[in-house]
């Protein structure tokens, strides 16, 4: 059998219908580089596995009982993976077409980039703005807070969304949308794939960041094009605020080291003390409520901040 040019991995979580739409537009084209097609499906509980069965036999399908996470499931078709290029690609997207061909003659064309990324849209054909900087101590403090609102904040978040960049052009990047990202499939093997401590946030982020420690680009394409339906599993997600936080706190342990943990912390209740102003403001005529949103938040971050057993 021959080894295939590209493997793309497809993660799918309660999203049967959107991953059908993904698997549609990958099998709607004849790829100029040679492709397998692998999905993991991460214990969904909507049909997806054998729907995609039934429709897409040619297919290589893993299922999960439960849901291994993002850097999980991933990896898990990474180790299915034969092809000399590995694509990972969110379930809710369509690559159009050429779209990864072009991130493939990219990086054969050019050896010095670790990763390849493409141009993302939106259904209505809007551009996402979806290339960022890597986050740094000022970035925790700025992001989504009162802070990143009024210089020199502000200008910290613009930084870090990367705001003075139209997204119209190929460039280099910090770190390009995750939702369609190609690498070397044994330099993913070399790094151990994704983090699997990231279990859902903040994986690619930290994948980028390794690359570039080493020496290797990362390029947007923006000649490559895909649709991408804008968190369509991550929204529907229990617990996503807490593991969201759990898995900053992580990424900034591992790349500044632990000393970083108190400061993280820190944030974590910078973060607390503003919603709870603003429990407080539209809550004024009901204590009750007010009382209720406050435990709540309460409880939110007292799980954030729990220290796994056996940490000190």
């Amino acid at each position: 059998m021959t080894t295939p040019d590209l493997s793309v991995v497809v993660l799918s979580w309660n999203t049967k219908d959107l991953t059908l739409e993904c698997l549609r537009a990958l099998y709607a084209e004849k790829p100029r580089h040679s492709r397998e097609v692998i999905v993991v499906d991460n214990g969904s509980k909507d049909g997806s596995a054998d729907a995609i069965a039934a429709q897409y036999p040619q297919v290589v399908l893993a299922r999960n009982e439960d849901n291994e996470g993002y850097s999980g499931g991933n990896n898990q078709g990474a180790k299915l993976a034969t092809g000399r290029f590995l694509c990972l690609l969110n379930s809710d997207t369509e690559v159009r077409e050429g779209a990864l061909d072009r991130l493939v003659d990219w990086l054969i064309e050019h050896p010095e980039y670790g990763a390849a990324a493409p141009r993302l849209v939106s259904p209505d054909g809007s551009l996402q703005r979806a290339c960022m900087a890597f986050p740094g101590l000022a970035t925790a403090i700025c992001f989504d807070t009162f802070w990143g609102k009024f210089p020199p904040g502000k200008w910290v978040d613009n930084r870090y969304f990367m705001k003075s960049f139209d997204h119209a052009h190929s460039r280099d990047v910090d770190q390009p949308p995750g939702a369609c990202f190609m690498m070397h499939r044994e330099e993913y093997a070399k790094y151990g794939g994704l983090d699997e401590e990231l279990w859902l946030f903040f994986n690619d982020v930290d994948i980028c960041r390794r690359l570039w420690k080493d020496g290797r680009k990362i390029r947007y394409v923006a000649e490559a094009e895909v649709l991408h339906h804008v968190g369509a599993s991550t929204k529907s997600f229990d617990g996503f605020v807490v593991i969201w936080h759990k898995n900053r706190m992580a990424y900034y342990r591992k790349h500044y080291g632990k000393w970083v943990d108190g400061f993280m912390r820190m944030v974590v209740r910078m973060r607390a003390f503003e919603e709870r102003v603003r429990i407080w403001r539209r809550n004024r005529g009901d204590k009750g409520r007010r009382r209720a949103e406050t435990d709540h938040l309460r409880g939110v971050i007292q799980e954030i901040l729990a220290r796994p057993e056996g940490a000190r």
